[in-house]
């Protein structure tokens, strides 16, 4: 049975900060936003283009303290592109925040950015040896 990851939670501490962040900024589509009651919504976003995408989920209790380290200060999620100095250069302009200067590795090109909380992505355009990988 063929199966595909459609969605990854991400922690965020308030819905409309991180939908202003990741539409306005780093270019995604905001696909759905549904008051789900008592505070709750079904918030996905996802890049323009991208079957998969983030469920934008708002910490509660303990969870708070994982916001923006998901993944215990490593990249998290990795943005594939293809246009990757243009997005660069977009992201850059919009505000998006990064952590190194872009590199050109065997792979590919890639720059560390991070959200509005510090989780921090791969911005990264394979390269066409690279790109058959799974």
């Amino acid at each position: 049975m063929p199966a595909r990851l459609a969605l990854t939670a991400l922690l965020v501490r308030d819905y409309d900060e991180a939908i202003d962040f990741y539409v306005r900024k780093a270019g995604f589509e905001l696909v759905e936003d549904t008051d789900m009651g008592g505070g709750k919504r079904w918030v996905v976003v996802r890049p323009r283009g991208s079957q998969g995408g983030l469920l934008l989920a708002k910490a509660v209790g303990d969870q708070a303290r994982a916001v923006g380290d998901q993944a215990g200060g490593r990249v998290f999620l990795f943005l594939e592109t293809d246009d990757f100095a243009g997005d660069h250069a977009r992201m850059s302009a919009a505000g998006v925040r990064f952590l190194e200067e872009p590199r050109h590795e065997p792979y590919g090109s890639v720059a560390v950015f991070e959200d509005l909380y510090g989780t921090k992505f791969d911005l990264i355009q394979r390269a066409p040896a690279a790109a058959g990988r799974p």
